[in-house]
């Protein structure tokens, strides 16, 4: 190639480089703030990713430009009319000037894209962003330029053109702090003379400006793409637009959008703004936080739950406990903690039932309680969640202001968040709730409701703007309330899913009138089912090399459940007292007749049939399917489960007799030699007993042909063993 030409090549390139360069230094970016707000801390960090130098307006100033939910904010063009008069006399006339809102506003591109969009646009000194409804006064929607557009009226919320026709507007008459911006412009932009003169026209395809309301079906958000970035795009008018304004009531759309845009998150780099915000949490530093216990329905494991709060990895002397309980049936428990554990803490109350105390004052005293005192973060945890111990550090160290750790109900979608709300502020799903419930994408998300577990940096409830912020309002519960004030006070709620933290257990089907309810909740609470009940080995049993005792030809022993377990299966029996007589004669048999009676309670008298035929497959046929080999029946069948009771001066023992099963479970219930004395079981063929039975272990044997067998005497005390005819 000619050197001349590659000379001339050079030489554009590097006018087009200045012509860009020039472009920036002949903008000013100007907005309107009166006070921080998580929504201008947002608007902030979308212009710092893009590299945009943004001059807030009336920072600290008094608003008296009325309630932005209505027709007002007069006081913003006044505030940018005393801007652009200083710009006058001292700027370039050519000099460009970007307006926007700044609470409900995001750029998504950088200030050259803006200004050569703009630029774009033929015969306009001055763009205003465009939406779908005539505000404030729809009456001048007739007066508009007749177009078949996607964005025919007039939006105040954003604003690109040059300095003089824009002060030539701002200027063109007087306007009062409480009167309507928009309405302002919307009039000098239907008057077709000044119109045409300052060469006015609106942003009807959102090429700059996407206005949200009247719109959420047009826009999308494209987050897996091959792009590095999500960003959004207007489908009906295939623009992507660079400044996005949450007009009216889509406040709530902006923050959901705000979880992806503005490079905060990616398929690629994750959650961008969670590494942001993250802090390093100094251990001699560690800020103090009021923990508010709130136990306002009957909860299944309390006592793992109050242990837990024991174990949270923070130091005691840093936290301010608050204890609430509402549930007489828990105050045992409750007071039990209290007492041994109450003066490890900095401070330490309690709100007890008799208090007569509604859960909505409760909270607000804990709120109340942490503003008023060198309290830095609020910790609310409910007896629902389980947390695990590192929860409140990382919440602490998280960065955000108001933050829950996602717990959701196992094997369910019922969670601790809501990811959108209907228009009654009621729940709604968003597109990523299930990606987020399930862990699909990961991050800390910007959501209109949180509960059961949540931590607040107490500084947000010290502005003027939080004031409002409480636990009561009219016919609303007191977290719907609560969160309902935040959002009206402009104060971000998030969820993160970064980690496990835990779970949520299921308190419906609690009912405190059983013997020991816990036992009912294998289906609703497994988890906790599992750890509070099954033996400490069992998981062992299935170990490779492990070889399970048998001691007697084909009987076998096992590790099934704990002495928790075998003590309050006993308890629920004897609770209910309805043994049978040991009779042939069995009215609870469909027959009426028992071969081999017993003195027993079925299952079914207790409410306990189906959990029990649930252990037989979940944790009884995987045994038998490992030393019964060949022999495969999913889920077993068992018509008959039951406890029988063996004493002296009842029935002592049991004649010699086969099974009507395939095999046979015998779980000892309590311990021989220490509970009762003689008792085991004989099988005949192989002259072979079992006496010292181990509780909680679980003997199995074949049933019909080969292992005919007989209880052996009980000479004092009274056994306990729980039986099941597997497969009849």
């Amino acid at each position: 190639m000619d050197k001349s030409v590659k000379l001339i090549q050079l030489i554009t390139l590097l006018c087009l480089c200045l012509t860009q360069v020039i472009a920036v230094e002949d903008i000013k970016v100007l907005t309107v703030a009166t006070e921080d707000n998580h929504g201008l801390e947002r608007f902030l960090r979308s212009a710092k990713v893009y590299g945009i130098e943004v001059e807030v307006l009336g920072k600290g100033k008094e608003w008296s430009g009325g309630d932005m939910n209505y027709a007002g904010g007069g006081q913003k063009i006044n505030l940018l009319k005393e801007k652009l008069t200083e710009l006058m006399q001292l700027e370039n006339k050519n000099k460009i000037i970007l307006f926007t809102d700044s609470y409900d506003v995001m750029f998504l591109a950088s200030l050259e894209d803006i200004v050569n969009r703009f630029k774009s646009f033929t015969d306009t000194r001055v763009l205003f962003s465009a939406e779908q409804f005539c505000w404030p006064d729809s009456k001048l929607a007739a007066q508009y330029p007749k177009t078949e557009v996607a964005n025919p009226y007039l939006n105040s919320g954003g604003i690109i053109g040059y300095l003089p026709e824009l002060f030539e507007i701002v200027s063109h008459k007087p306007i009062k702090d409480k009167d309507d911006d928009q309405l302002y412009y919307t009039k000098i932009y239907l008057n077709k003379a000044l119109r045409q003169k300052l060469k006015i026209s609106l942003d009807h395809n959102s090429a700059i400006f996407q206005n949200l309301n009247g719109a959420l079906s047009d826009v999308q958000l494209k987050a897996n793409t091959t792009e590095d970035w999500p960003y959004l795009e207007n489908v009906a008018t295939k623009e992507r637009p660079l400044i996005v304004h949450a007009n009216g009531p889509s406040k709530l759309t902006l923050n959901h959008l705000g979880n992806y845009l503005a490079k905060s998150w990616s398929v690629k780099e994750g959650c961008a703004l969670c590494k942001e915000k993250k802090i390093d949490l100094n251990d001699e530093a560690l800020p103090t936080v009021m923990m508010a216990v709130f136990i306002e329905q009957a909860t299944p494991f309390m006592e793992d739950f109050l242990q837990q709060l024991y174990e949270i990895d923070y130091p005691k002397g840093k936290i301010h406990l608050l204890l609430r309980n509402n549930v007489e049936y828990h105050e045992t428990e409750v007071d039990d903690f209290f007492q041994l554990h109450s003066k490890q803490y900095a401070t330490a109350k309690r709100i007890k039932p008799s208090d007569f105390i509604s859960e909505a004052e409760a909270r607000n005293i804990a709120k109340d309680r942490c503003i008023n005192s060198v309290c830095d973060y609020l910790f609310t945890i409910d007896s629902v969640s389980r947390i695990k111990s590192n929860t409140l550090r990382y919440l602490v160290s998280s960065g955000y202001d108001v933050v829950a750790p996602m717990l959701v109900r196992p094997g369910q979608a019922w969670s601790n968040f809501w990811g959108s709300i209907n228009s009654a502020g009621f729940y709604a799903r968003s597109t990523d709730y299930m990606d987020i419930v399930y862990q699909v994408i990961r991050g800390i998300w910007n959501v209109p409701f949180i509960t059961n577990c949540y931590l607040v940096k107490i500084s947000v409830f010290r502005v003027p703007a939080a004031k409002a912020v409480t636990y009561s309002k009219d016919e609303v519960d007191p977290d719907m309330a609560f969160c309902s004030s935040l959002r009206e006070a402009g104060i971000f709620m998030h969820v993160s899913n970064e980690l496990d933290f835990g779970h949520l257990v299921n308190p419906e089907s609690y009912d405190v009138s059983r013997t020991h309810p816990d036992m009912y909740q294998l289906f609703d609470n497994k988890i906790e089912w599992e750890q509070r009940y099954l033996h400490e080995d069992y998981a062992a049993s299935f170990q490779e090399g492990y070889k399970p005792l048998m001691p007697c030809p084909d009987v076998y022993w096992f590790p099934l459940m704990n002495k928790r377990f075998c003590s309050e299966w006993i308890e629920i029996m004897e609770a209910f007292g309805q043994w049978s007589d040991g009779s042939n004669n069995d009215k609870r048999l469909e027959s009426g007749y028992e071969a081999v009676p017993t003195r027993d309670i079925h299952m079914t008298q207790v409410g306990l049939e189906r959990h029990w035929l649930h252990i037989l497959k979940e944790y009884v046929r995987p045994l038998q399917e490992m030393v019964f080999i060949g022999y495969y029946h999913n889920p077993p069948v068992s018509i008959m489960n039951f406890v029988v009771r063996y004493r002296p001066d009842e029935q002592p023992s049991l004649r010699p007799h086969h099974d009507s099963s395939t095999y046979t479970i015998n779980l000892a219930l309590n311990t021989p030699n220490v509970d009762y004395e003689g008792g085991g079981c004989r099988f005949l063929r192989y002259n072979c007993s079992v006496r010292d039975t181990r509780r909680g272990w679980l003997l199995m044997h074949p049933g019909r042909l080969t292992h005919y067998h007989e209880g052996l005497r009980v000479t004092k005390g009274t056994r306990y063993i729980m039986v099941s005819f597997v497969d009849p």
